[in-house]
């Protein structure tokens, strides 16, 4: 197996994701099987400057080169070889937030992440405008805001795109984006794989009487499909992500994509009727719709797959931090009695206890709320711990509480999706790091949303390994399309197969995965833990008006 590896690295046919997620941007390297060879990452953290989320020019480019450069040493240790040459690159990351450019390639304000949520008012009238729920995240929204706030630098955009997309058009000089990532800018129209046509008009006119000269349509990004072609590898971008010099330029590179479509792609979940839920920092569910849905909602994005199917997408800004900041409390504790300390074990143990206790947690209710949440109706937020007097308050109950809490809001949003909508879905995936300690965040979700879930061998190599697979399926698809760029040398046409088939037929044949199927005893206990979680959420919007 290694020295397939090796041979498949030093014949430059090995293919390389790289997702720049919350905490960590991490890199996979897989061979022609998809099969992870070699991996990299590097940790990261958001900052709160001037009352908004971001992370810094430099530490986006610091980090992609520091990830890259573990990637470079692991394949040195595992092999012996260095890394060279490449079959293709995907770059991945966060979806929505708002980078605008000048002219000169400048970003004009500090990067606004997912997690702000100071667009309330521009989503809202947006919201209006289209008859289509825009969120606070997404770019459109931002770009209003900024708009209505009267800030200077509106007036100088040339390019507005995402994380994804300005890392990619930095590494190839095309200014692209794959349909998924886009559909968190701006509403796509889901027939012709383009903007929406109508709300782009609706929104220039709007610009038009508040003096913006520029029209919406020219600062977009240009929308790709999976399996396009995205452009390659320049000189420049060689030495933008490995700093070392060894890495040749030439690389076809797919369309960049947020973390949701490669969420979808790493879960075999693109076909309608399918679904996936990714649980980290953040959480979001996925359900690949088989038609639209009856009115907008609130809670509820309307996005797509990566390759342009609609998906109804349920964003929580919040899902594991609280529940880490309790474990680390533990971590803390034993490391005070002098106990070694491995956190594997820790959250093993804490999560594997939490199973034994009530269903319903005893009665104690957490939130989670770092950030604000919007699908809860909160525009800021404070994690909060509740407990009554007769509650039975044990270790077991208190993390299990906040296990549930990790998924609280993202049931809200999915029960409108299902006892409102009565979408059908026939399979859901799962994830993220919620679900690393084997059968328990597996079984929470599953009481959750009283649906069976699944979780593949492969659930930990995440969107990486997803933004490494959209690769090695446009260089075996090879076939540009109608959008694609058609200026640029078309890759050999190796396949015809559908995303959904590539992923059936080469990825993901043979592996099923482990399906834990929810008890009845197990719902019934969540939906009252969640009955308390319902009615106690004006404490929690209390709460959050209360920090400094």
């Amino acid at each position: 197996m290694a020295s397939d590896a090796k041979q498949t690295i030093t014949s430059g046919r090995a293919v390389l994701g790289i997702e720049f997620g919350s905490t960590r941007i991490k890199a996979v390297l897989i061979d022609s099987e998809h099969r992870p060879i070699a991996q990299g990452s590097h940790t990261w953290e958001n900052q709160l400057v001037d009352g908004l989320w971001t992370y810094s020019i430099d530490a986006i480019w610091s980090g992609l080169q520091d990830c890259y450069a573990s990637l470079r040493q692991d394949v040195a240790e595992q092999y012996g070889v260095e890394l060279e040459k490449l079959a293709a690159i995907g770059i991945s990351a966060m979806m929505h937030g708002y980078m605008p450019f000048d002219k000169d390639g400048l970003l004009l304000v500090p990067f606004r992440t997912w997690r702000n949520t100071n667009t309330g008012r521009a989503a809202a009238e947006l919201s209006d405008l289209f008859g289509f729920n825009i969120p606070l995240r997404w770019s459109i929204a931002h770009v209003y805001q900024a708009i209505l706030d009267g800030e200077e630098h509106v007036n100088n955009i040339d390019y507005l795109t995402t994380l994804a997309g300005y890392v990619h058009w930095q590494l190839t000089g095309q200014r692209v984006l794959g349909i998924g990532d886009a559909s968190g800018m701006m509403p796509v129209d889901t027939a012709s794989k383009t903007y929406d046509i109508a709300m782009l008009e609706k929104f220039s006119r709007l610009t038009e009487e508040k003096g913006i000269p520029w029209n919406l349509k020219t600062i977009l990004p240009k929308i790709l499909l999976a399996g396009d072609n995205a452009g390659c590898l320049t000189p420049d971008g060689a030495k933008k992500l490995d700093t070392s010099g060894h890495l040749q330029p030439g690389i076809p590179l797919c369309p960049p994509e947020g973390d949701a479509g490669t969420g979808m792609a790493a879960t075999n979940a693109v076909r309608p009727r399918t679904g996936n839920v990714s649980a980290g920092t953040s959480s979001f569910s996925m359900i690949v719709l088989e038609k639209a849905l009856s009115k907008p909602y609130e809670a509820i994005d309307i996005v797509t797959t990566p390759d342009g199917s609609p998906v109804a997408m349920v964003h929580c800004n919040n899902c594991t931090s609280d529940l880490n900041a309790w474990v680390s409390v533990f971590k803390e504790y034993q490391e005070l009695l002098g106990v070694p300390v491995d956190m594997d074990e820790i959250y093993s143990r804490l999560y594997n206890h939490a199973m034994t206790g009530d269903a319903d947690c005893g009665g104690l209710v957490a939130y989670n709320f770092i950030s604000g949440e919007p699908v809860a109706g909160l525009s800021d937020g404070r994690p909060l711990f509740l407990r009554s007097a007769n509650d039975n308050f044990s270790l077991a109950n208190l993390i299990r509480a906040h296990l549930y809490a990790s998924v609280g809001v993202l049931k809200l949003g999915n029960d409108i999706l299902f006892n409102s909508e009565h979408v059908a879905v026939d399979k859901i995936t799962a994830h993220g790091g919620l679900f690393k300690t084997k059968g328990v965040g597996q079984r929470v979700l599953a009481a959750a949303l009283n649906s069976p879930i699944s979780v593949m061998a492969t659930a930990g190599e995440g969107g990486a390994w997803g933004i490494a697979i959209l690769a090695a399926y446009a260089i075996n698809k090879g076939n540009p399309g109608a959008s694609a760029l058609q200026e640029l040398p078309l890759f050999e046409v190796k396949s015809s197969l559908s995303l959904a088939e590539y992923l059936e037929e080469k990825v993901f044949a043979g592996s099923k995965g482990t399906e834990i199927k929810p008890t009845p005893e197990d719902v019934e206990g969540f939906n009252k833990w969640l009955d308390t979680y319902r009615r106690c959420l004006p404490v929690a919007e209390k709460a959050a008006l209360c920090k400094q």
